[in-house]
Parts: C-alpha cells; sequence; structure tokens
C-alpha cells in the first residue's frame, strides 16, 4: 500500500533549504537527493526570472511503502531552518516576571500571570488571544498553570531562564 503525503515550502523556505540542503534532504532514503536538488534549483531560478505578486509552493509528493497510517501511529515533526523562512509571525511569551522584562527589551508581546487569569477561562477571549499569534513561550513556572488559565488551545514551548529568549524567538520562527 503506498500512501501519497504534501510538503509544501513557501518561497522563504525553499530558498532556507536551498542555502542548506543537505539538513533537509538527509532524512530521505532511496531517494536521489542530487536529482531533488538540481530540480529544486531549477524550479527557483525561474521563479526568480518571473517574479510572481504571490507566495509560490512547491508540492513534494513522497510515497511510503508498506506503510499503513490506520495501524501504525501517526508521524509528525518539525525540521528548524538555518534561516527565518517567517519573520513577521507573531510570538507570545507567557511567563514570570523575568521573562516579561526580557520580553519587552527585545520588542515581543507578552503577558504575565495575572494578565491570564483576567481571561478567566472566558472561551471568546482564549481563542481571540489563540487567533491573535502564531506560537507561545512560556516560563516553567507558568507551563505548570496554562491548562489550568486557558484550557485546550495551542500549547507553548517551554523557555527556562538559562537559555537567551531571544534566540528561543528565533527558533521558534525558523522551525517548519
Amino acid at each position: 500500500m503506498t500512501r501519497v503525503y504534501n510538503v509544501r515550502l513557501g518561497r522563504r523556505a525553499l530558498s532556507a533549504a536551498l542555502s542548506s540542503p543537505s539538513r533537509v534532504l538527509s532524512k530521505v532514503t532511496k531517494l536521489q537527493s542530487d536529482a531533488v536538488r538540481e530540480a529544486i534549483s531549477g524550479i527557483y531560478s525561474d521563479s526568480k526570472e518571473k517574479q510572481c505578486k504571490f507566495t509560490e509552493t512547491i508540492e513534494l509528493q513522497i510515497g511510503l511503502k508498506n506503510y499503513d497510517p490506520q495501524k501504525d501511529k501517526r508521524f509528525s515533526g518539525s525540521v528548524k531552518l538555518p534561516r527565518i523562512p517567517r519573520p513577521k509571525m507573531k510570538v507570545c511569551v507567557l511567563g514570570d516576571a523575568q521573562h516579561v522584562e526580557e520580553a519587552e527589551k527585545i520588542g515581543v508581546e507578552s503577558m504575565d500571570v495575572e494578565a491570564l487569569k483576567k481571561l478567566n477561562k472566558n472561551k471568546k477571549l482564549v481563542k481571540k488571544l489563540a487567533k491573535k499569534y502564531h506560537a507561545f513561550l512560556a516560563s516553567e513556572s507558568v507551563i505548570k498553570q496554562i491548562p489550568h488559565l486557558l484550557g485546550p488551545g495551542k500549547f507553548p514551548n517551554l523557555v527556562t531562564h538559562q537559555e537567551s529568549l531571544e534566540s528561543k524567538v528565533n527558533e521558534t520562527k525558523a522551525t517548519v
């Protein structure tokens, strides 16, 4: 049984993938990576000649043999690209006082526990918050309270005090 899955790359993600294609294509087996690189670079050079006013996408179809999604567990993953494909991606930091202060310094929107408690499980406000941002980062102390405060929705990634908040925001933006 063969299943077909589509992977879409925007122009920025494609250029990031072309800058270091070995990272993106190294996980692909039984596929001639040189032929794929040559095809992608040919498509990319053609798109440079004809500039469009919209984001172009490329679909890569991969056939998986002897894989039944009904029986086998579904898989999902993310790839961290060397460059940020979505610089306008909105990230919100849900943190303690130290992370909120650090977020204000680097210009990232943030909310503290008191602001989250004001939502008070109001579904409309929680949905509005979830739609406003593409991703969330949360401090260790706050991440334990997120299910109680916000309810189900976009679960945030963990950020610790040992790592730089700016690097974690950039890592989140570079992950596809």
